[in-house]
């Protein structure tokens, strides 16, 4: 469907069809198409904009992925349809493979997945259920399947619109979570290290360029930055924007 750039909501509705179209290529779940609604209405609360507490998370992301030992970034089926080539360039330009790991599997999804990304150029794209895998421990779903070149050995996971209880278990067994959750209640929100309280598209390339400035910084400084985060500190800000507070 062609989107008048004349339309008030033109921008949300172009990514509501690029949720659509990924149903309709079947990289995303139908269920996917209510996960993407419920975000919306935190983002129109929000008032649809990066706020200072997004910010600052977003610089924080940026050092815990440029401070890494294995930084991976997991895909499921709405990440890849937001942002499938733009989150090729930067798996590429800073050598972060991508993991698919999705909840609604089967395993022609995974493979659909896992070709769309190499189609938008991503030159390592693992699968959760491709070769060799480890379990993560206290999950019943088809997500605790962790590739061991991926997920299973990395140290800080990046994770945009990831589930609850999946966080909570990365955390357990020691891996630093970078999310994007437009709920700063959610159990991911609460569970990860860092929360971008930003929607996907608009924070992603702000991401990449935080990745470029900081990257010339010395790793020693980084690291300081890294340990000076606070997490609960922006989640409160955000939580307060939500609500009216200020």
């Amino acid at each position: 469907m062609k989107i008048p750039s004349s339309h008030p909501r033109a921008r949300s509705l172009r990514l509501r069809e690029k949720i659509v179209s990924g149903v309709q290529r079947g990289i995303t779940s139908r269920a996917g198409l209510i996960a993407h609604g419920r975000g919306e209405a935190f983002d129109y609360l929000l008032g649809e904009k990066t706020h200072p507490f997004a910010w600052q998370a977003i610089q924080a992301s940026a050092i815990y992925l440029l401070t890494a030992r294995c930084p991976v970034i997991s895909v499921n089926g709405n990440v890849a349809a937001l942002i499938g080539p733009e989150l090729a360039r930067f798996s590429n330009r800073w050598k972060i493979p991508l993991e698919v790991n999705i909840f609604h599997y089967d395993p022609k999804r995974e493979h659909l997945l896992i070709r769309y990304l190499k189609q938008c150029g991503a030159a390592k794209v693992l699968g959760s259920h491709c070769g060799s895998y480890k379990i993560l421990k206290g999950l019943g779903h088809p997500r605790r399947k962790m590739n061991l070149e991926g997920i299973a050995k990395a140290d800080v996971v990046f994770v945009p619109l990831e589930d609850g209880d999946r966080c909570q278990a990365l955390r357990r067994i020691g891996k630093k979570v970078v999310t994007v959750d437009l709920n700063p209640l959610s159990r991911t929100a609460r569970s990860a290290t860092v929360t971008i309280v930003d929607e996907l598209t608009r924070c992603f390339p702000k991401l990449d360029q935080a990745m470029a400035r900081l990257s010339r910084k010395p790793v020693k400084s980084l690291r300081i930055s890294r340990a000076r985060y606070n997490n609960k500190i922006h989640l409160t800000a955000a939580e307060k924007k939500l609500r009216g507070q200020f």
